[in-house]
């Protein structure tokens, strides 16, 4: 709970400051020089602490393994994702990935083994803020969150009901679902190493290359992969 609140401060100073913002910027990006220095410390802790720990897991817990924890924490995500498909009115989508949850929980022993998948049911992708956005609500500024990396205003907030929701977060015991938080949190970003090194050799400005990609599948993302085109500046005055 002090976590939400904390986050929820940290929005709506977010969304003064994106409307105190003097224009000329990026539209997209009006907290763009708190972004940079936000992302320049995740990534120092990324490079200092967890990218070496994430490392550190790959190389020690062997592969089936780690799938098998990917997917026991996979699981649980599908059970909210299941309520976010209700809320979007995709009906059919809920009922496939709360019958995956059934699957996965019972012939796939807790979600260790993604049996749902093998079966032909594919895994989907939902949360708040992409609810939120299927409801109208605009993405709001582009934010850099502490440690939790790229957002908006309006993924932010979806997020603190996220958190709420997270069946890791209901369980009784600090000590047991903060070993349950670290332990995700490592498996996530082991899974992304590859990814990760890739966007270092590849982007000139990686705090451009990280936004703009974010934004695109975060667009793509609450339309389905089928977003709107988005409306293009004429590139010349027009003649008089």
């Amino acid at each position: 709970m002090a976590r939400a609140k904390r986050l929820c401060a940290a929005l709506l100073l977010a969304g003064t400051l994106a409307g105190c913002a003097t224009s000329g910027g990026n539209p997209e990006d009006p907290l763009e020089p708190f972004n940079r220095a936000m992302f320049r410390f995740n990534d120092a802790v990324d490079g200092a602490v967890i990218k070496p720990v994430a490392k550190g897991y790959r190389s020690v817990v062997p592969g089936i393994l780690r799938t098998g924890i990917s997917n026991f924490f996979s699981n649980l995500e599908d059970v909210w994702i299941s309520v976010n498909d209700v809320l979007q009115g995709k009906f059919q989508r809920g009922f496939e990935d709360f019958t995956r949850v059934l699957f996965n929980s019972t012939f796939g022993i807790a979600g260790v083994f993604d049996f749902a998948s093998d079966l032909g049911l594919q895994k989907h992708n939902e949360d708040f803020g992409q609810t939120l956005g299927w409801w109208g609500v605009g993405s709001g500024a582009y934010l850099v969150l502490p440690i939790l990396g790229p957002s908006t205003v309006r993924d932010g907030f979806g997020l603190v009901l996220d958190t709420q929701a997270d069946l890791v977060f209901q369980i009784d015991g600090v000590p047991v679902h903060n070993s349950l938080y670290a332990t995700r949190a490592i498996s996530n970003r082991a899974n992304l190493l590859d990814a990760s090194s890739v966007i270092e050799q590849a982007a000139l400005d990686k705090y451009t290359f990280v936004r703009q990609a974010w934004l695109q599948r975060r667009r793509n993302l609450v339309y389905d992969g089928d977003p709107p085109r988005e409306r293009e500046e004429p590139d010349d005055e027009p003649t008089k």
